[in-house]
């Protein structure tokens, strides 16, 4: 056989270069997110505390008010539409109580608090090692003997992953009784029948969103982290790490949203 005969064509040549090199890209991010994920947790055990308790007042109490303001509206807009839907079909705002509670504490709840924290805590992340990285101080750590994954990145995954399940059982609590102004006081439903319906959820619920808020947690610091530590390009590139890891970070909590559902309900769990 010629060889010229095994030589790709011209469009197989451009097809190669087109999917070639993201598909490159995307495993060696793959492989350095593995490799990051895998000495975080080395280090987990020996994070230093007063660290962390900083990165939780960061994580957590600073992103309390928008979580609480969001997580309000959503319930009473929930509650609203809801009413005003069941009414026109059954001619009565019945089971309220029921579609508010499953949809915070199963989806809403832990989705929203999650695409709020990778908004505003991811963002603050990557900027903030992108900064590091950019300006040489992560090097400048590596100098001093000090690991930067250790230092940096452990602090974060840790409070993240405390405080976003608080946060988004904050969120279901407000955002539920959000839903009950309005039921009581917008769609006159009594109190107790939407207190009622309130409390027919079961515990499987509750564990389905925070299973949930877990993973979308180690998901936004790990993204953040990643593309803090990567950052290249003085501060054109910090704002382009700062929205790749907002964007990435979001899309892959709707993305897992799905699977994880598929899969605690697999088990019996929501």
């Amino acid at each position: 056989m010629n060889r010229t005969e095994l030589r790709p064509s011209a469009f197989e040549q451009r097809l190669l270069k087109w999917l070639g090199g993201p598909l490159i890209n995307l495993s060696e991010s793959l492989g350095r997110i593995a490799i990051l994920t895998r000495q975080t947790i080395a280090w987990v055990k020996s994070a230093d505390r007063p660290t962390v308790f900083a990165q939780m007042v960061s994580v957590g109490a600073d992103s309390l008010p928008v979580t609480v303001l969001t997580s309000l509206f959503t319930g009473m807009v929930l509650a609203l539409q809801t009413g005003v839907s069941f009414r026109r079909v059954f001619n009565e705002p019945i089971y309220v109580g029921t579609v508010v509670g499953l949809s915070l504490t199963k989806e809403l709840g832990p989705v929203l608090t999650a695409v709020v924290i990778a908004g505003r805590v991811g963002a603050a992340i990557a900027a903030e090692l992108g900064t590091m990285k950019v300006t040489e101080q992560i090097d400048a750590l590596y100098t001093l003997g000090t690991n930067p994954i250790k230092y940096l990145a452990v602090p974060r995954l840790i409070a993240c992953l405390i405080c976003i399940p608080i946060l988004t059982l904050i969120a279901d609590f407000v955002g539920i009784a959000g839903g009950l102004m309005v039921a009581v006081y917008r769609l006159g439903i009594p109190q107790a029948t939407y207190v009622n319906e309130i409390q027919a959820l079961t515990w499987k619920e509750g564990t389905h969103g925070l299973a949930k808020s877990v993973v979308f947690a180690a998901i936004i610091a790990l993204i953040s982290c990643y593309k803090g530590f990567t950052c290249e390009g003085g501060a054109e590139g910090v704002g382009k790490a700062t929205t790749s890891a907002v964007v990435i970070s979001m899309v892959l909590v709707l993305v897992c949203d799905y699977f994880l559902s598929a899969l605690l309900v697999s088990f019996g769990i929501g």
